[in-house]
C-alpha cells in the first residue's frame, strides 16, 4: 500500500448511551492539530440522547451509522467496513484526545516506516476529566506479538495504538467479547509487526461507574476466553500458555482483592482458571 505525505486517519467511536460525554469527545477529535482525519461514529443502539447529540456536529469529516443493539466489538466492525483511512485508531465515546494526538502518532510513522503501530502517554482522569489518577507511558520498542501475550504493561493500555492499515489483513473484534477484546484483536494483527511510541499524550482515558474494566466478573470471562482463543488459535508453547494462565489469574486475584466488596471471589478465581 502507498502511503500519503499527510495521510487520512480514521478515528473508530462506538457509542452506547454516553449523551453525557459524547459531544466532549468528539469536539476533541474536532480540536486536532492534524486536519486529515475522518470520525466514524457507530450508534450501538443507545436509548438516549447520543444520537442527537452526535448529529448536532455538521463537519463533512464526521460519519455517523446505527446499528441495533451489539456490542462494542460489532460497533468496531460495521466502522471498520465503513473506513477509508491509511492509518486507524480507536476513541471511546467518553473519553478525549488531547489536541498532537494524531499528530504525534502520524510524525513517529513518517519516521519509522517499518513500523506498524504506534501508542503514547495515557492520562487516566476521574469521571469529571478534572484530577489525574494515573499515568501511563510504554516502555517498549520492537515486536510487541509476545509481549501482549504476557499482558505486560511496557505496550498495552487498549485503545490508544494506531494502526497502518495493510491490504493483506483483515480487520476484525471477536463479537463474543465484552473485554480483553483490544487485547485479542491486538494479537491477531501484531504477529511480526513493530511497535514504538510518542512521548506526547495521545488518550485522556475517563474513569467512571460504567467504565468497562471496573466489570470483574465480566473481565474475567472475556480473559478466560482470551485464554481459549490464544490456546486453539496461535501456535504458541506450552510454557507460554502456563504464563499467560499465571498471568490472567494474578490479574483477576488482586482485582478481586482490591476491590473489598468482592475479596471471596479472588478464591474462586484460583480454581476457575486452574481448570482452563
Amino acid at each position: 500500500m502507498f502511503y500519503s505525505v499527510n495521510p487520512l486517519v480514521t478515528v473508530i467511536m462506538p457509542v452506547f448511551n454516553c449523551e453525557e460525554f459524547i459531544g466532549q469527545a468528539i469536539k476533541s477529535v474536532l480540536c486536532q492539530t492534524y486536519f486529515n482525519w475522518e470520525l466514524i461514529i457507530v450508534n450501538d443502539g443507545s436509548t438516549d440522547s447520543s444520537e442527537i447529540i452526535a448529529n448536532k456536529f455538521s463537519d463533512h469529516r464526521i460519519k455517523y451509522f446505527k446499528q441495533n443493539r451489539q456490542g462494542v466489538s460489532s460497533a468496531r466492525n460495521l466502522a471498520f467496513s465503513e473506513m477509508r483511512g491509511e492509518y486507524f485508531c480507536f476513541l471511546d465515546s467518553d473519553d478525549l484526545i488531547p489536541p498532537n494526538s494524531i499528530h504525534s502518532r502520524i510524525k513517529v510513522f513518517s519516521q519509522n516506516p517499518d513500523v506498524t503501530f504506534v501508542d503514547g502517554v495515557v492520562i487516566t482522569k476521574n469521571k469529571s476529566m478534572e484530577k489525574r489518577i494515573r499515568f501511563y507511558k510504554p516502555s517498549f520498542k520492537g515486536y510487541p506479538y509476545n509481549e501482549l501475550l504476557r499482558i505486560n504493561q511496557k505496550c498495552l493500555f487498549g485503545p490508544s495504538w494506531m494502526i497502518k492499515r495493510e491490504k493483506n489483513i483483515f480487520y476484525h473484534f471477536n463479537e463474543r467479547m465484552t473485554h480483553a477484546e483490544d487485547l485479542c484483536f491486538y494479537l491477531s494483527i501484531s504477529k511480526g509487526k513493530k511497535y514504538d511510541f510518542t512521548n506526547d499524550e495521545v488518550l485522556h482515558y475517563r474513569i467512571s461507574e460504567n467504565s468497562a474494566m471496573s466489570n470483574f466478573e465480566g473481565l474475567e470471562d472475556g480473559y478466560k476466553q482470551l485464554y481459549k482463543i490464544v490456546k486453539t488459535e496461535h501456535s504458541v508453547s506450552r510454557k507460554t500458555l502456563i504464563y499467560l494462565k499465571y498471568r490472567i489469574t494474578r490479574i483477576m486475584l488482586l482485582s478481586y482483592l482490591f476491590d473489598k466488596r468482592t475479596p471471596f471471589k479472588a478464591l474462586r478465581v484460583i480454581f476457575r482458571y486452574f481448570f482452563l
